[in-house]
């Protein structure tokens, strides 16, 4: 399917690896221009090299996001580049296991700006863009919002966070033609994910627990399944899709998981 994304200019917050990297690398196969924002320029300059094997184009911005000013310093740099930014994927951001008990204000502060202060400020700083281009907004958020996890105050409120300004962004930007939508997360591999599994007592039996919890197929989500999503979203194929939170989970969230 053409998803007429030929040389469109979308921003992806931690582009460089896991989520991100899947949906860059997917929007570089629609012949997009993916440009990846991370605070590691190696990392960032690594998934690049990926992207242009492949036959695709890109760009980078080193930024560290959990700091305000380098925020707009990433979109003024985008714009100086291309002139032009038709999409942004609000994605960078990590669960720190700030909790209740084990969390304090300084930390729980700090995890809310890596985590959804930037989502705020990134698509803040891309408004003037994104109405010129009627373009689109992804933010990536976490079922950690609706279930509850456990001993993660902070991603869970900012996860929380980020599924309200979905909806609020919706609303407010109508009147420009730009959609906002989220894509929720629930278990996806990566490599974040695969160092914090190692870190438990008994990583190979927790792992295949919590694939048995999961519905379709007993697995987890891949990152290029979430990529496809996300790109959809962020093209005209969903042209009167706005507002809404979609799951790419294998049925984690809603399902019955006591009946399957």
């Amino acid at each position: 399917m053409n998803l007429n994304l030929k040389e469109k200019v979308i921003i992806v917050t931690g582009g460089a690896k896991g989520i991100g990297e899947g949906i860059a690398s997917q929007l570089a196969l629609e012949g997009a221009f993916p440009v990846i924002v991370g605070r590691n320029e190696d990392d960032n300059l690594k998934a690049l090299e990926t992207i242009q094997a492949a036959g695709g184009f890109g760009f980078q911005v080193q930024a560290e996001l959990s700091e305000p000013a380098e925020c707009e310093k990433a979109v003024r740099l985008v714009m100086e580049r291309f002139g032009r930014i038709h999409g942004l994927v609000n994605n960078a951001g990590a669960n720190d296991g700030v909790g209740l008990e084990s969390g304090n204000y300084e930390r729980f502060m700090a995890s809310l700006h890596k985590n959804v202060i930037h989502y705020y400020l990134m698509a803040h700083h891309c408004l003037p863009a994104l109405k010129q281009s009627k373009g689109s907004i992804v933010n990536i958020t976490s079922k950690t919002a609706e279930t509850g996890q456990g001993g993660t105050s902070a991603y869970a409120a900012a996860n929380g966070a980020r599924n309200a300004l979905t909806r609020e962004w919706a609303v407010e930007l109508l009147k420009y033609g730009i959609r906002v939508n989220a894509l929720v997360v629930a278990e996806c591999w990566t490599p974040l994910y695969e160092r914090w599994i190692q870190t438990l007592p008994n990583p190979e039996q927790t792992l295949a627990e919590i694939n048995e919890r999961i519905p379709l197929g007993k697995r987890m989500t891949t990152a290029e399944e979430i990529a496809n999503m996300v790109v959809f979203l962020l093209s005209d194929k969903s042209s009167h899709t706005t507002g809404q939170m979609v799951y790419v989970d294998g049925g984690y969230v809603h399902l019955d998981r006591a009946l399957l």
